[in-house]
C-alpha cells in the first residue's frame, strides 16, 4: 500500500485457523484492516472474496442496508495473497449478546439476511461462483454424509437421522438463492442498534437460504430467532419458507461430520477427538430426548427439528424438544462449537493500541460506492439447539 504509513496496530477477530488478522492505524489517522491467509485455500478464498467484491456495481452496492468491504491493496508472498481493506465501523458481538438484543437490532439483522438473499442471481453467475438447484445441494450433503460415513467415526444414530432428513424430499423443496455461504457472528458488524456491514464474502453462491440461519438457530433463544425470521419473511421479495429453519438446524449439526472429515484430512489428532467427542456427546444427548419421547419408534432417525412425513407434528417431529414427564425438564441437543487448530504460537510482536475510533462515517459511505410477504406462517422451530462450549476448545469463531 504505497503511502500507508501504520502509526498503531490491534487484533482483530477472524477465523483462526485460516487467517491472520489486524487493524492499523495510519499517519493520517485512517483505519485499515489486513487479512493474511495462513495457507493456500484460504488465501483463494481471500481471492474468490476479491472477485466477489468486484463484482458489487456501485448501484447493487446502493441498494443495500449496510456496507461491503472494499479491498484497498494487496501483495503476494509466495503462494500467498494477503489484502488490505478500508475500515468499515461498527464492532463484532457474541452470539450471546446478539441473542439478548433489541427487536430494532432483530430486525436490522433480518433485513439484512433478506437483502442478501435478494441479490440478483447474475452476480454469482457471472462471476463463475458456485450455483446449486435444491436437488442439487440436497445430493451434495448426501455426497458428504457418505464421506464422513467412510471416517467411522460417525455414531449410528446420527447417520440415521440424517440420511433419514437429506431423504425426505418435502423438506428441502425451496426456492434457490443467493447466500452469503459463511455467515456467522463475526463477520456481522454491529454500531449500536444498527447493522453497519458484512465481511467475510469468500463462499458466496447460489444455494439454500437455511446455510445462512444455521449460526442462528445454534443461539438456542428462540425469542430471538423468530423475531429475525419475521423481520427476514417481511423484507424478502420471495414467498415463506416453511421448512427454512428446520434445514438450519439439521446443517448446524452436520456442521460437527464436517469438521470431523476436515480434522481428519488436516491429520490434526486433538481435533479429531475433539469432534468425536463432540459427535459422542450429541449423540447421547439425542439418545435421552429419544428415550423420553412416546413417539421414539416413529421419531428415532429424524433430527430434531426436521419434521417426519406424515407424523403429527408434536414432539421431536415439530422442532421442539420433546415432552418429558412433569417431574424432570425436557432434554435438549447439546451442539457444540467447532473450535479453531491448534496453532503454533504467534512470535512476539509489539503492539500499540489503536484510540477509540471515531466518527468513520464519511469514509465508510465513499468506500462503500467503489466497484470492487409469506402465504402461510413459517415453521420458527430450531430443534433445541443449545452451545455448550468445551474447555480447552479454543477459539471458536467462524464455526
Amino acid at each position: 500500500m504505497p503511502g500507508l504509513a501504520p502509526t498503531a496496530t490491534a487484533s482483530a477477530p477472524d477465523d483462526a485457523a485460516d487467517f491472520d488478522s489486524a487493524l492499523l492505524l495510519d499517519a493520517d489517522g485512517k483505519r485499515w484492516r489486513v487479512r493474511s491467509p495462513r495457507h493456500a485455500e484460504a488465501s483463494t478464498r481471500l481471492e474468490t472474496e476479491f472477485m466477489v467484491l468486484r463484482a458489487f456495481t456501485p448501484a447493487i452496492r446502493a441498494e443495500l442496508p449496510f456496507l461491503l468491504p472494499t479491498i484497498a491493496g494487496t501483495v503476494r508472498q509466495g503462494s500467498l495473497s494477503t489484502f488490505v481493506y478500508t475500515h468499515l465501523a461498527g464492532s463484532t458481538r457474541s452470539i450471546e449478546e446478539l441473542s439478548a438484543c433489541s427487536d430494532t437490532l432483530a430486525k436490522e439483522i433480518g433485513t439484512a439476511l433478506a437483502a442478501v438473499h435478494d441479490l440478483p442471481q447474475a452476480l454469482v453467475n457471472n462471476a463463475d461462483l458456485p450455483s446449486y438447484t435444491a436437488n442439487e445441494f440436497r445430493q451434495r450433503k448426501l455426497n458428504e454424509l457418505d464421506q464422513a460415513a467412510t471416517t467411522g467415526k460417525i455414531p449410528t444414530l446420527l447417520l440415521r437421522r440424517w440420511e433419514h432428513a437429506l431423504e425426505d424430499i418435502g423438506l428441502w423443496r425451496f426456492n434457490p438463492c443467493v447466500v452469503h455461504g459463511d455467515l456467522h457472528e463475526d463477520n456481522l458488524l454491529v454500531d449500536g442498534e444498527r447493522v453497519t456491514a458484512l465481511t467475510g464474502w469468500t463462499d458466496l453462491r447460489i444455494g439454500d437460504p437455511a446455510d445462512d440461519f444455521a449460526w442462528l438457530v445454534a443461539s438456542n433463544e428462540q425469542s430471538f430467532v423468530d423475531a429475525v425470521l419475521r423481520h427476514y419473511t417481511a423484507a424478502r421479495r420471495d414467498k415463506a419458507d416453511e421448512h427454512l429453519l428446520r434445514r438450519a438446524a439439521l446443517l448446524a449439526e452436520f456442521a460437527l461430520a464436517q469438521y470431523l472429515v476436515k480434522a481428519l484430512a488436516a491429520g490434526h489428532a486433538a481435533m479429531t477427538a475433539e469432534a468425536e467427542a463432540m459427535l459422542k456427546s450429541l449423540a447421547d444427548d439425542i439418545g435421552e430426548q429419544e428415550a423420553a419421547d412416546d413417539d421414539a419408534p416413529e421419531t428415532a432417525a429424524v433430527p430434531a427439528g426436521v419434521p417426519v412425513t406424515g407424523a403429527p407434528a408434536t414432539g421431536a417431529s415439530a422442532g421442539a424438544a420433546p415432552v418429558a414427564p412433569a417431574a424432570a425438564p425436557p432434554a435438549v441437543v447439546s451442539v457444540s462449537p467447532v473450535p479453531s487448530p491448534v496453532q503454533p504460537p504467534a512470535p512476539a510482536v509489539t503492539v500499540a493500541p489503536i484510540p477509540a475510533a471515531g466518527n468513520d462515517s464519511a469514509d465508510n459511505t465513499a468506500a462503500s460506492a467503489e466497484p470492487g410477504s409469506a402465504a402461510a406462517a413459517p415453521d420458527t422451530s430450531t430443534a433445541a439447539i443449545r452451545i455448550v462450549p468445551l474447555a480447552g476448545s479454543g477459539d471458536a469463531t467462524g464455526s
